[in-house]
């Protein structure tokens, strides 16, 4: 294959990245952060950057998707996982974030403090946003990618023109560190970058690349890899140039919006500041169909998945049920949705990233399930009580025994009993059946 053709179907990867939390984080984290951005984009950025790479890559050598990593571990795990992933990515926080950023950085910006306020004008942008999903989502194909082939150009060029005006005639200074930043900026930016739900968005859509370099004839397993690599090289560059940017235009716009809850408000008031009503409108516009491609991908990805596990139920029917949950989960609002959101993904994305990492040394242990099924269990004792802790629920008697753990207090304490765990499994492993 060209190179051409390589680096087309990178854009096409990095476009499948681009989505809202890539967009509403760095604005946010740059607020906070202030003088240690530096020191958080980099946390960020293995986050946000490395990790979605290395899973595209593990799906890759994997030659499938998630679920033929996830069932190595057990037939039944990896049916439940592959859901639940899909379920998070999707009607529970993916699908519903791409209709409240949508409405956060397209319309609360012209609604008056009383219309801001009230409940209808996010009730009412949800259902024609959703019904539009719904009706595209029947047959996306075609149009998902016309639409992302003008658009997430647009939207760059976009996400360009705030940037560089922002480094030309900055909003202000970079002010001081708040929060976690202070003492812990790389740490608190690594655990924030769960939120872009990347990880396991790649280890949902690593699949559409493969299945798109079997069109283009690559097929052999070396040949697959090599060309992942380079495409997800072009993703990794394009997505580390977006997330610089917004980082720096929410580091220095707290002079002159003030501190906000989430990134969609600090980059509708930044983009209003440095090019007027006009580039919030066009912000707006561009924001929606970049936002509404994603929720059509979501939407019909799940929808696929489910009626292959249940096939009584139609994929239209799925359709619209998961638009239908969707929207109603949206109207708890963006703030609302990540603070609901956070707990979740720092049980699962622990577990999503030990059994990527995993994939990539099964040779070793040939691919017996012992290994794994250590190493997620030992990775989830500490996870799910990360995930718990974060919801703000009392579980001082267990927090207490695992504050012993390396890093726990920087709530990655589950890296550890991982890697252990592997050993331990690795060492018994030859006792043990061989692969499944």
């Amino acid at each position: 294959m060209s190179i051409q053709k390589n680096f087309i179907i990178g854009l096409m990867l990095f476009a499948l990245f681009l989505g809202a939390g890539n967009i509403i984080f760095p604005p946010s984290l740059g607020q906070m952060a202030g003088s240690e951005l530096v020191v958080a984009l980099l946390g960020f950025l293995i986050t946000g950057v490395g990790l979605p790479l290395i899973a595209i890559l593990a799906i890759a050598n994997a030659s499938g998707g998630l679920q033929t990593i996830a069932k190595r571990v057990n037939p039944i795990f990896g049916i439940v996982f592959t859901m639940i992933v899909y379920l998070a990515i999707g009607p529970f926080f993916g699908i519903p974030r791409t209709a409240t950023v949508s409405y956060e950085m397209a319309m609360l910006p012209f609604l008056t403090s009383e219309q801001a306020d009230a409940n209808w004008p996010l009730i009412s942008f949800t259902i024609v946003f959703f019904a539009v999903t719904v009706l595209l989502a029947l047959n996306p194909a075609k149009l998902v990618d016309r639409i992302g082939k003008f658009l997430t150009p647009i939207l760059v060029i976009v996400i360009g023109a705030l940037a560089i005006k922002s480094f030309v005639t900055p909003m202000g200074t970079i002010g001081k560190s708040q929060g976690e930043y202070i003492e812990h900026p790389f740490f608190r930016s690594f655990v924030e970058g769960y939120l872009t739900m990347d990880v396991i968005a790649a280890l949902v859509f690593g699949i559409v690349i493969i299945n798109t370099l079997k069109v283009e004839g690559v097929v052999e397993s070396r040949a697959v890899m090599k060309a992942m690599a380079f495409a997800g090289a072009v993703a990794a560059v394009g997505l580390t140039l977006v997330y610089i940017s917004l980082g720096f235009i929410g580091a220095t716009s707290v002079d002159t919006i003030g501190v906000h809850s989430n990134g969609a408000t600090v980059l509708a008031l930044s983009s209003n500041v440095l090019y007027g009503t006009y580039g919030s409108i066009i912000l707006g516009i561009t924001i929606i169909f970049a936002c509404l491609t994603t929720a059509i991908g979501l939407v019909s990805a799940c929808a696929q998945f489910f009626n292959e596990i249940i096939p009584k139920v139609s994929y239209k029917l799925f359709v619209v049920l998961f638009a239908t949950f969707s929207g109603i989960i949206a109207n708890f609002g963006l703030t609302k949705l990540i603070n609901i959101s956070l707990p979740v993904l720092m049980m699962l994305y622990p577990l999503a990233i030990v059994l990527m990492l995993l994939s990539f040394i099964d040779k070793w242990f040939g691919r017996r399930p012992i290994v794994y099924i250590f190493a997620l269990i030992a990775t989830a004792s500490v996870s799910i009580f990360d995930g718990l802790l974060e919801a703000k629920i009392d579980i001082t008697s267990v927090t207490s025994i695992l504050s012993y753990l390396p890093f726990y207090e920087q709530k990655i304490g589950w890296i550890l009993p991982a890697i252990v765990a592997t050993l331990i499994g690795m060492a018994l492993s030859p006792l043990t059946k061989s692969k499944i």
